[in-house]
């Protein structure tokens, strides 16, 4: 299934002044006082390319070359626009006191400029400590319009456990609602093969939230028929929509103690998860399998007994 996002009209946008970023706003506001609570003005300086080197605790590892041919052809012409984001990093060597800068803003026009040739680029030297770079470089990476929702999933969640940030707040700092940031974490919660299909455009998120409708036990199944049936992202909404009525026809309460120990004993013998059911005045033993290779190797056990 085709990705649902283009990236059309790229190399025109970096040459357009757009309106300030979530990045350059937080940065903007925390560089505006020093640490006194005095007014800041930071210079732009022009530092040799070699001289910086990317962050390493940098949360996105995936940077297409596509996307940032574009951007280089784009800085040959114009040159850069915006100034990176780097931090003074002093390390020593044979010679002395040697002086590098480590990236906190701005990566992909750094390695766009080195595809470039360009010789200098412009900076902002920053004195960041390490969450600040990695929150702000978390929130940078959640601003650009070419991540795919598990790369934005991810970062949620870092800034969620790294920072100790509620929804609300994440959403404050990236320009989105509570409900999107709880949803898009959501998604983590998948089976691996279906974030892994949104991570490479195989399903959309849209297809990924249909999955997370159904019960745990049916989105493998709701998966492969989005795969096997191309179904759209309606088509997949309307059939977790019936697993989920189906399923509600039966009855889930509480079972007795012979009942659960049958369950478990059976989940033992068989090594998947079974569960006893009830529909109306007929009972039913439900075992769940993942694909069609279990449901063979389940029925060949069987046909033995």
């Amino acid at each position: 299934m085709k990705n649902m996002k283009t990236s059309l009209g790229k190399g025109l946008q970096s040459l357009i002044p757009k309106k300030e970023s979530k990045i350059e706003s937080l940065i903007k506001r925390q560089s505006q006082t020093s640490s006194w609570g005095k007014p800041k003005k930071e210079s732009i300086f022009n530092i040799e390319i070699d001289k910086i080197r990317p962050n390493p605790d940098q949360p996105r590892r995936d940077l297409p070359d596509k996307g940032l041919k574009e951007l280089s052809e784009s800085i040959k012409e114009h040159g850069i626009l915006q100034p990176l984001i780097v931090t003074k990093v002093e390390k020593s060597t044979e010679r002395g006191q040697d002086v590098e800068y480590e990236l906190v803003a701005g990566e992909r026009r750094w390695r766009a400029s080195r595809m470039a040739g360009l010789p200098h680029v412009p900076v902002i030297i920053r004195d960041s400590s390490a969450n600040e770079k990695l929150e702000l470089a978390l929130v940078e990476n959640i601003q650009r319009e070419n991540l795919n929702p598990m790369e934005t999933a991810i970062a949620f969640k870092q800034l969620q456990d790294n920072f100790k940030l509620t929804h609300k707040k994440i959403g404050q700092k990236v320009g989105k609602s509570r409900t999107t940031i709880t949803n898009m974490i959501r998604l983590l919660t998948l089976p691996a093969k279906v974030q892994k299909a949104m991570m490479v455009g195989k399903i959309s998120e849209g297809h990924g939230r249909a999955v997370l409708m159904a019960r745990p036990s049916a989105q493998d199944a709701l998966f492969r028929a989005i795969i096997k049936n191309n179904l759209s992202i309606r088509q997949a909404e309307e059939r977790a929509r019936k697993v989920a009525i189906e399923n509600k026809a039966y009855s889930h309460g509480p079972k007795n103690p012979f009942l659960k120990k049958i369950e478990k004993d059976l989940g033992k013998v068989l090594g998947r998860r079974v569960s006893i059911l009830k529909r109306g005045d007929t009972n039913y033993i439900n075992i769940e399998f993942a694909d069609q290779k279990e449901l063979e190797k389940l029925t060949a056990y069987l046909m033995k007994i």
